[in-house]
């Protein structure tokens, strides 16, 4: 009985298709001691039936360490719940409920806590109306093996979790699926630039695609990225009611392009962020929110020396500042001449 049960598990993942998969479920929960009688009953009087299924849930996991794809991690795992073994899943969900999802950034995963961690996450409702990326792993490995999870959720938030154009091709490969479920994407702050944006503009094109909601803030996306954006956003299936772009450097074609969008009225779009512009967004990384300031030196405490054409602070000795109302004069701060507006 284990041979013929191992045999069925390794015909059952050599299967592309998958259809053998559900018939390998029926025919674990068959072999359960429970229904043994029902084989029995099938079998002459004389054949007796003895078998333990601890070699084959020792077998299944041992292909779930292969890390095969996780479709088929997740058939396994269904197949251990068939013969009543839930010792991975539930070792990776008493971590998460012991500590929170977060926990996870840090954690050291073998391939099959990944799987069960796959299967603990695809079985939640709660994670599937919201997927958050940084929760586990803010990375492009982390996300390929959690793709289905993205698959199945109706938001995904992939904000600063270093990914490229890996990733933006996969996300497109999933506005495809005739049964995608996700409306939001927010995978703002990632250095996609505008080779990335066209692969996500491909799939916005699918007549498959849902999604609703798209945010690109800090992507370092060009005129180029905008011009693929649009020809996407002309297309008669794009759902996208809301994109945000602030913080890249769309140009004036640019943004003439995409306001011009939103002002059509056969175009769906509604909402469209484009502020904060400029070259620098295009640098990589934190950079591209920086910008140089200079030194007020009306405002300088007398113990403050500015130098390098105000733009270099050092503490020391008293400097003979004329009066100005508005220097400090208790605290050994400064003003930069800039206006620095947060959130506006």
């Amino acid at each position: 009985m284990a041979d013929f049960l191992k045999s069925a598990v390794d015909r059952a993942l050599q299967s592309k298709s998958g259809r053998l998969d559900l018939f390998l479920r029926f025919l674990l929960g068959l072999s359960l001691e429970c229904n043994l009688t029902l084989l029995q009953s099938i079998l002459k009087p004389t054949e007796k039936i003895s078998y333990n299924n601890e070699e084959t849930v020792r077998y299944i996991k041992e292909k779930i360490k292969e890390n095969t794809s996780p479709e088929k991690s997740i058939n396994l795992f269904h197949c251990l719940n068939e013969l009543n073994d839930h010792s991975l899943v539930q070792e990776v969900q008493r971590y998460i409920n012991r500590g929170g999802d977060h926990r996870l950034r840090h954690a050291r995963l073998s391939p099959a806590q990944w799987s069960a961690l796959l299967f603990v996450l695809q079985n939640s409702e709660q994670e599937l109306d919201e997927f958050d990326l940084s929760k586990y792993d803010p990375s492009e490995e982390c996300f390929l093996m959690l793709l289905s999870v993205v698959k199945a959720s109706r938001r995904a938030v992939l904000a600063s979790c270093h990914l490229g154009v890996k990733t933006c091709e996969e996300l497109a490969s999933i506005f495809n699926l005739e049964n995608s479920s996700l409306k939001e994407l927010d995978i703002s702050n990632n250095d996609l630039q505008d080779l990335g944006v066209e692969q996500l503009s491909a799939g916005l094109k699918s007549s498959h695609c849902k999604l609703q909601i798209l945010r690109l803030s800090g992507c370092m996306v060009t005129e180029e990225g905008c011009s693929s954006l649009d020809s996407a956003l002309s297309s008669n299936p794009s759902y996208l009611k809301e994109l945000d772009l602030n913080y890249n450097h769309p140009g004036t074609s640019g943004v003439k392009l995409l306001l011009d969008r939103l002002h059509n009225p056969q175009s769906k779009l509604e909402t469209l962020g484009i502020k904060h512009g400029g070259k620098s967004r295009i640098k990589p990384g934190l950079k591209k929110y920086c910008c140089d300031l200079t030194l007020d030196q009306n405002t300088a405490h007398t113990h403050l020396s500015l130098s390098q054409g105000n733009r270099r602070v050092e503490c020391g000795e008293y400097q003979p500042y004329p009066d100005h109302p508005e220097r400090f004069d208790v605290y050994q701060q400064v003003m930069s001449r800039e206006n620095l507006l947060l959130g506006g």
